[in-house]
């Protein structure tokens, strides 16, 4: 069994898009480096919302990425710049991605919703906006050669996949 996480955000305003571009760069360096990590998929919305699909070996490896590092500096965040949060888990055999369309279902009916300090109508009615494409931008995990690796490694994040 894999876990699959999936979240979504919506900033509450522009001017907070070059901190959360900054801030979602530092993450992908984090995330293609970690242990555990099998594979993920930055996704945008038609709403201009922010998904991620991420495939884990186990909830730890999950837990160690989310509460440290880049990506727990950009949690500090959230409440704050966004006005739509939302995040869903669950377990599959399959060591696949899923697709973005299996992504929304499940977020619609098993998400559970972030606190935020302006939250938009979509949040305060729980709806969320379907993602845009079936395809984003892939995560792969970094691939390391015995004896190399290093906390400066350049990340793998394939822009025209």
């Amino acid at each position: 069994m894999v876990l699959v996480s999936v979240t979504r955000l919506h900033l509450v305003s522009p001017r907070y898009f070059p901190g959360f571009l900054w801030h979602t760069a530092l993450s992908s360096w984090q995330i293609v480096n970690i242990p555990g990590f099998l594979g993920g998929q930055l996704i945008g919305d038609k709403q201009a919302g922010a998904w991620t699909v991420t495939l884990w070996k186990d909830e730890s490896a999950m837990r160690q990425y989310r509460n440290s590092g880049a990506h727990r500096q950009a949690m500090r965040y959230l409440p704050r710049w966004c006005d739509e949060a939302a995040v869903v888990h669950w377990q599959q055999e399959d060591t696949t991605l899923p697709e973005a369309s299996e992504a929304y279902r499940r977020m619609v009916s098993e998400g559970h919703f972030t606190k935020v300090l302006q939250p938009s109508d979509n949040q305060q009615k729980r709806q969320i906006p379907e993602p845009a494409s079936p395809k984003g931008v892939p995560l792969h995990p970094r691939k390391k050669s015995k004896g190399t690796a290093s906390q400066y490694d350049t990340p793998t994040l394939d822009l025209h996949d």
